[in-house]
């Protein structure tokens, strides 16, 4: 890696760079835990569907290992330690950044309401703000239910009440009860010292580049922008002031920022690996990863069946700082199926079968199948490895 007046970096240099950044090379901070997990990414997203296990425990697992589920629920959502809000998408967030959402709270309020309007604003607010304060925290269905009996986007005026507060700031998420929010009044879960909104928008978009970059290690504009989803003029606006350093990458058509304490020493240490949830963010951004890893994929959830080439929800195998492959996973019982994978290379065929083995474990599962892969020879290899684990 070479410093100098213009950092210039190897497309390895900042391979590795992203990949301790994210918390994929060198020794996991085991005594920090879930907790350590994300305050070291900074989100961690959220999504509601579950195949070996939600997403938000995918994150952990695939830095940590095996750390039991429930562990990271609590990890999560107790001693008021995270909130959830808007930034890559629904995330976990550390409770210590509710300051510096306040530039995205005064957005939600200048617009005035989400996709869905109320028929009294002021009375079906108040409602939930009077219930929240006589009860304490509550589901929208504690709150009067959160749909009207239609499709899942025909909310109940409770429904759209609570979730524009929410937005506003005037209510928080702290907890997920059953996978259904937990609202709660601000000044009961956010901590006297966290709780306002004074930082003026710069401040904000300042601390959220800066925390982008360290998160990613290195990335272009589109990707720091990408990060907690802000404008690429807001990015400009503050990168100057981010504590961010200009550097080349090879290969990288377009201008690049990097962490300086990233560029402070070589990145060494052991590779995990680890099958990747697709909301993980080593990859959440499909163009960067391609870019970093000549890797392409796509979240095929919502694709129909007939026009899914990988799968319903194809995770990325992470090996020797590599993707080397992808499986779609699913639980029978006791088994772990994997209905389908493929490889980038022979050699993956061992890490594939390591990182199924490990995840069926983790789930409770005590035999992994092999039902469709790539090739037969790919299905063939993975499933002599795993007999021989």
């Amino acid at each position: 890696m070479t410093l100098a007046a213009t950092v210039s970096l190897s497309a390895d240099d900042a391979r590795r760079i992203a990949l301790r950044a994210q918390g994929f090379l060198g020794a996991p901070d085991r005594r920090g835990g879930v907790r350590g997990v994300l305050r070291h990414l900074g989100a961690v997203q959220l999504d509601t569907i579950s195949v070996l296990a939600r997403s938000h425990e995918l994150i952990p697992y695939a830095r940590l290992g095996a750390v039991g589920r429930t562990a990271v629920e609590e990890a999560y959502w107790s001693d008021r330690h995270a909130f959830e809000y808007w930034s890559h998408a629904a995330c976990i967030l550390p409770i210590e950044e509710w300051p510096h959402f306040a530039f995205r709270r005064r957005i939600k309020r200048a617009h005035g309401y989400r996709w869905h309007k109320m028929k009294d604003k002021e009375a079906s607010c108040r409602l939930v703000l009077d219930r929240l304060r006589a009860e304490g925290p509550l589901t929208s269905t504690e709150l009067g239910g959160a749909k009207n009996g239609g499709p899942w986007w025909d909310w109940s005026e409770t429904k759209i009440a609570v979730e524009w507060l929410l937005d506003a700031g005037d209510v928080v998420v702290t907890e997920r009860r059953g996978w259904k929010r937990v609202y709660d009044l601000p000044e009961r879960a956010v901590p006297d010292a966290l709780l306002h909104d004074d930082l003026d928008d710069r401040e904000c978009l300042r601390r959220l580049v800066a925390l982008a970059g360290q998160s990613l290690g290195v990335g272009t504009r589109a990707d720091i922008a990408d990060y907690h989803r802000l404008k690429g003029e807001q990015v400009d606006s503050v990168i100057a002031d981010s504590g961010l350093v200009p550097v080349e990458v090879e290969g990288w058509a377009k201008p690049a920022w990097a962490d300086p304490a990233a560029l402070a020493t070589v990145p060494r240490g052991r590779h995990r690996t680890t099958l990747l949830s697709p909301f993980d963010s080593l990859v959440w951004d499909r163009p960067r990863t391609e870019r970093i890893f000549g890797f392409a994929h796509r979240l095929e959830a919502y694709v129909p069946k007939p026009k899914r080439i990988h799968g319903y929800f194809a995770m990325p195998l992470l090996a020797g700082g590599r993707l080397q492959g992808r499986v779609d996973p699913a639980r029978e019982g006791s088994t772990l199926v994997a209905r389908q994978l493929s490889l980038t290379t022979p050699k993956a065929a061992r890490p594939m079968a390591e990182a199924l083995r490990e995840a069926a474990q983790w789930v409770g599962c005590d035999t992994v199948r092999v039902e469709r892969a790539g090739t037969p020879e790919e299905a063939a290899a993975v499933t002599a490895e795993l007999a021989a684990l």
